[in-house]
C-alpha cells in the first residue's frame, strides 16, 4: 500500500486540475507584490516559496475575530488555545512547535525571550488587534536562512496600517455577546513628501469561563475577561527621490483573567482571582535610499518589548520582561539576470522581573546573502546565512528553490533547506518553580525540510498542491528528570513532520469560494507517537457574495481528532464550527457589518479541558468615506 502521505497527494493533485478549471474570473489578488519570501519585493508567480498573502479588504470582511482565529483558517495553520479571549493562544504552523514560526512586525521581531517551547507560544496574538493591520504574508517553509532562529516552520510577518493617498479617516464600533465591546479610529494619508497612519483600538469582554472539566484543579467557575487598548502611528518623509525616512510605532496593553490555583482549598470565584497584564512595544526607525538604478539601501534600527505581570487576587506576584534591541542593514543590487541581497543584522536580546535566571542576555551577530532570479521559463533562488550567537556559537543555514513556467498559467517548484532555534531563556535557566527547572546543557533544535508544489495562477483562479517533510533534530519537550525528580527541558531524537496542502480559490457562478485540505503526519520518532495537538487532517471552506449594497459570507472549519499529550492517551476528538460574516452598506461611507461565530453551538476545546466559545454573535457599525 502507498504510503499515507503519497496517497494524499495523489488524490490532491488529480482534484487540483478539476478545482482551478473551475473559476473564470479575474481578481487582483493572484500576482501581489511580497517581501517576505526573499527579503526583496517580488511578485507571487515570481516565487519558488509557499505564501500567502492577506491585504486589508480580507482582514475587514473577516468582521470581529481574533488574530489567532484568522491565522487558523488559513493553509497549513493550526491553533492551541487556553479558553478565554486574551489566554495563551498557539500558532502551529506546519505541524511545528509554537517557537518554530517566526513573527515579525513591521519588519521586527516580537515576542517573549522566555517562553516558545511545545504549544507554548512566544507571541501574545491577542493583543495584536486585527484593526490596525494592513497586511499579513505567511510564509511556510524552513526560512532560517533568510531570518535566522526560530524559523524552522515558517515566518508570519504583521504589517501596521499605512498612509497613502488623500487624507482618509475611519471609525467602527461594535456589542456582542459576552458583553463584548470593540472600537476603533484612524486617520492617514499624504502631504508632499509627508505619508503618515495613526490608529487607536480597544476591545473589552466579560468572556466566559476558560477551564470547563470540574475535575481540573485549577477549575473556576467564573467568567474569564479580558480587555486591552492598542495605538499604531506609521510615518515617513521622503527627502528626495529615491531617499526616505520612516516611523513605525505600536504600543497594546491589557489584561486577562485566567483559571488557576495557589491552595488546596476549594476554589471560589472570590478566593481564585488570577490575572495577566501584558504591554506589547515595537518601535523603529528605517532609511531607504536608492544609491543607484540597480543599487537600494536599507538601514532599520529598532527595538521590541514583551512586558508580562502575574497578579493573584489583587496582588502582583510576578514580572518577566524581554527587550530585544534590533539593527540590520541590507542591499539590494539588481544584476546581470536576477537580484542580489547582502545584509548584516545584530539583536541584544535581554530579561529582566522577578525571577533570578543566571544569564539574563544575549547577543547575535549575523552575515547573509541571496540571490533569485530567471533564466527562461526557470526561477531560481539561493540564501546563505551565518548567526554567532553569544551563547551557542556558529550557526550556518541555507535554502534552495527552483521552480519552473509549463505555460501561461501552470509553474512547478522545488526547494530544500535548513532550519535551527535556539532555547529559550526558560528552557535554559528556569528558576526552580513548582517542580520545574531549566537546563543549561540544551542544544540548539536544528532542522532540514523538502517540498514540492505545483501551482495554477490565472482566468481568476489561484490554486496550489504543496507537499513537504521536515525532519527536526535534538527537538526540546520538557518530559526529563533531573537528580531531585524535577521536570527539566531534554533534546530528544528526531521529529519526521510530513504533510500535504491543496489550497484554491476564486470566482463561480457569480460566488466567491475558497477552501484548503491539509493531511499531517507529525511523529516523534523516538516513540513513534504523534505530536501533541497536531491533527491529522484539517479542512476550511468558504462561500461569498456581494450583491448590492449586501455583501455576506459563510465559513466551514474541520478539525481532525488529535492528542494532547505526548503518549497520546488522551485523545481529542473531531469538531466542525460554521460561521457567518455580512455587512449592509447603508450610504456611501456608512456600512452596518456583523458576524456569528460556531452558529451551530458545538462543544469542543483547542486544548484538553479549556473551552472554545459556544455561539457568539458581534454587530457594529463603520464609517469609511470612499
Amino acid at each position: 500500500m502507498p504510503h499515507p502521505i503519497a496517497r494524499s497527494a495523489l488524490v490532491l493533485g488529480l482534484a487540483c486540475p478539476l478545482v482551478c478549471s473551475s473559476a473564470a474570473a479575474e481578481s487582483g489578488e493572484l500576482d501581489a507584490v511580497v517581501v517576505t519570501a526573499t527579503r526583496q519585493p517580488m511578485r507571487v508567480s515570481e516565487l519558488v516559496n509557499d505564501i500567502t498573502v492577506i491585504e486589508r479588504a480580507e482582514i475587514e470582511r473577516a468582521g470581529q475575530v481574533t488574530l489567532s482565529d484568522f491565522l487558523a483558517r488559513q493553509p497549513g495553520v493550526q491553533q492551541a488555545a487556553n479558553g478565554s479571549p486574551g489566554a495563551n493562544a498557539a500558532i502551529l504552523l506546519r505541524g511545528g512547535n509554537a517557537g518554530h514560526t517566526l513573527v515579525l512586525l513591521d519588519g521586527q521581531r516580537i515576542g517573549s525571550g522566555t517562553l516558545g517551547s511545545g504549544i507554548q507560544s512566544q507571541v501574545a496574538w491577542s493583543r495584536l488587534p486585527l484593526s490596525q493591520i494592513e497586511r499579513i504574508e505567511v510564509l511556510r517553509g524552513p526560512a532560517s536562512s533568510l531570518y535566522g532562529a526560530d524559523a524552522v516552520s515558517g515566518v508570519i510577518q504583521i504589517f501596521t496600517r499605512r498612509g497613502d493617498g488623500a487624507p482618509h479617516v475611519y471609525a467602527d464600533a461594535g456589542i456582542g455577546s459576552y458583553s463584548t465591546t470593540a472600537s476603533s479610529a484612524g486617520a492617514s494619508g499624504a502631504s508632499g513628501a509627508f505619508r503618515y497612519s495613526v490608529n487607536v483600538a480597544q476591545t473589552r469582554t466579560e468572556g466566559f469561563n476558560s477551564i470547563v472539566n470540574k475535575r481540573n484543579t485549577s477549575h473556576n467557575p467564573d467568567a474569564d475577561g479580558f480587555a486591552n487598548e492598542s495605538v499604531t502611528a506609521n510615518l515617513g518623509y521622503e527627502m528626495a527621490p529615491g531617499h526616505e525616512l520612516g516611523f513605525n510605532f505600536f504600543q497594546s496593553e491589557g489584561r486577562n483573567r485566567y483559571d488557576s490555583r495557589s491552595t488546596t482549598a476549594p476554589i471560589t470565584p472570590s478566593s481564585n482571582s488570577y490575572e495577566n497584564g501584558l504591554t506589547v512595544k515595537n518601535y523603529g526607525a528605517t532609511l531607504r535610499n536608492r544609491v543607484t538604478d540597480s543599487w537600494n539601501s536599507t538601514l532599520r534600527l529598532g527595538r521590541a518589548i514583551d512586558d508580562s505581570t502575574a497578579y493573584s487576587n489583587g496582588t502582583m506576584t510576578d514580572v518577566t520582561r524581554t527587550e530585544q534591541g534590533q539593527a540590520s542593514w541590507q542591499h539590494d543590487l539588481r544584476v546581470a539576470g536576477g537580484n542580489l541581497l547582502l545584509g548584516w543584522e545584530g539583536m541584544a536580546q535581554r530579561i529582566g522581573g522577578t525571577r533570578d535566571y543566571t544569564v539574563k542576555e544575549r547577543t547575535v551577530k549575523s552575515f547573509l546573502a541571496g540571490w533569485n532570479g530567471r533564466l527562461g521559463d526557470h526561477r531560481l533562488q539561493a540564501n546563505a546565512r551565518h548567526d554567532d550567537n553569544s551563547q551557542f556559537g556558529s550557526r550556518n543555514t541555507g535554502s534552495v528553490g527552483w521552480g519552473y513556467q509549463f505555460d501561461a498559467r501552470w509553474r512547478g517548484q522545488a526547494s530544500a533547506g535548513t532550519a535551527f532555534r535556539a532555547p529559550s531563556f526558560n528552557d535554559l535557566y528556569y528558576p526552580l518553580k513548582s517542580g520545574l527547572v531549566g537546563n543549561p546543557n540544551l542544544k540548539p533544535e536544528s532542522s532540514q525540510s523538502r517540498e514540492l508544489a505545483l501551482h495554477h495562477e490565472g482566468g481568476g483562479i489561484q490554486a496550489s498542491v504543496t507537499w513537504y517533510l521536515n525532519r527536526v533534530t535534538d527537538m526540546i519537550v520538557w518530559s526529563g528528570k533531573d537528580a531531585a525528580n524535577n521536570t527539566i527541558p531534554i533534546n530528544v531524537g528526531r521529529a519526521r513532520i510530513e504533510g500535504v496542502t491543496l489550497f484554491a480559490r476564486g470566482h463561480l457562478a457569480g460566488f466567491d469560494v475558497d477552501g484548503s485540505i491539509d493531511h499531517l503526519e507529525a511523529i516523534d520518532q523516538a516513540t513513534n507517537k504523534y505530536l501533541r495537538l497536531r491533527a491529522r487532517e484539517t479542512i476550511n471552506a468558504g462561500i461569498g457574495r456581494t450583491a448590492g449594497p449586501w455583501q455576506w459570507r459563510g465559513e466551514l472549519q474541520f478539525i481532525g481528532g488529535r492528542f494532547d499529550d505526548d503518549a497520546n492517551t488522551k485523545h481529542m476528538g473531531s469538531v466542525s464550527v460554521t460561521n457567518l460574516q455580512g455587512s449592509y452598506a447603508l450610504a456611501r461611507d456608512w456600512s452596518l457589518f456583523g458576524r456569528v461565530n460556531n452558529l451551530f453551538g458545538k462543544r469542543y476545546e483547542l486544548t484538553a479541558d479549556f473551552a472554545a466559545a459556544g455561539t457568539n454573535a458581534f454587530l457594529g457599525l463603520r464609517y469609511s468615506p470612499q
